[in-house]
């Protein structure tokens, strides 16, 4: 009887400690580690926790992309695109930024350093 006592409280730890550590793992913040590409070169790698505030001007095909890092947050200014989408995806959180006319994207980079989202 003690025997299966002890069996059911080691299972029953082992499942909590599971479910705390996916719910770490879900929760956990995106990196500050943020990567700027066009057209698949990736033109900027920033740490955010590192920068200025300060803006970057990205140029395709005579059309400008205008990207603001603020307060250790990085977003769409200004973009020279017909539906401004990118503009109104806001601070970058959990999804990329994309300007798909100008062929931009801005996007945490994993912790190895490649991109988060694979291509």
């Amino acid at each position: 009887m003690k025997n299966a006592k002890l069996w059911i409280i080691v299972a029953a730890v082992i499942f909590i400690a599971a479910i705390v550590w996916c719910v770490i793992i879900i929760t956990k913040p995106p990196g500050e580690i943020v990567t700027i590409s066009q057209d698949g070169e990736t033109l900027y790698t920033l740490d955010l926790s590192e920068e200025s505030d300060r803006t970057i001007t990205v140029e395709y095909e005579g059309r400008e992309n205008v990207i603001e890092i603020k307060d250790g947050r990085i977003h769409m200014l200004e973009a020279d695109c017909p539906d401004h989408t990118c503009i109104n995806t806001g601070w970058l959180e959990d999804l990329p930024i994309v300007c798909l006319p100008n062929k931009l994207v801005i996007e945490f980079a994993d912790e190895s350093g490649a991109d988060a989202v694979a291509r």
